[in-house]
């Protein structure tokens, strides 16, 4: 496998989290909120899932290390919201740009849900921006079913 995963250290986690709040906000922007309400919901989802700037219980950020053991994106991945102990989520998962293409989100998926079930977890949920073709085309691949589509249309 060309990944691995390596926990996040705790003296990276709140640039991890500025980041990861900062790209979350531009996602919905470019899904069509308004920069006020995107940013407000990237700061509260941030603070639900990270308070103190430590996360949750169950969750875990992790590296995603190429073949030379550097860290070419990131991955986080804990329990979702329901009551359900064995529904898992992928909150976060990234690539850097310059290593996409190499199999390495494959990777890191394939290792998220070994991680995952080894946590007790029987199914793995995420969501996914419309826009991001790459991405969709790869949690299809992987056997990711859709459940939901929402959809908008502009007026003119």
């Amino acid at each position: 496998m060309p990944a691995t995963l390596r926990h996040l250290h705790a003296d990276r986690l709140p640039g991890w989290l500025d980041r990861s709040r900062t790209a979350y906000a531009e996602d919905l922007v470019a899904a069509g909120h308004t920069p006020e309400d995107a940013h407000r919901q990237a700061e509260e989802g941030m603070a639900r899932s990270f308070p103190s700037g430590a996360p949750t219980p169950g969750h875990a950020v992790f590296d995603v290390l190429d073949d030379a053991g550097a860290a070419v994106g990131h991955l986080w991945i804990g329990p979702d919201t329901s009551d359900d102990a064995g529904a898992w989520w992928v909150w976060d998962i990234a690539i850097d740009a310059d290593h996409r293409g190499r199999g390495l989100g494959r990777a890191a998926m394939l290792l998220g849900e070994e991680y995952a079930r080894a946590q007790g977890a029987r199914t793995l949920g995420l969501n996914v921006f419309g826009f991001n073709t790459g991405a969709r085309g790869l949690y299809e691949s992987l056997g990711y079913e859709t459940t939901s589509v929402k959809m908008r249309k502009t007026l003119g």
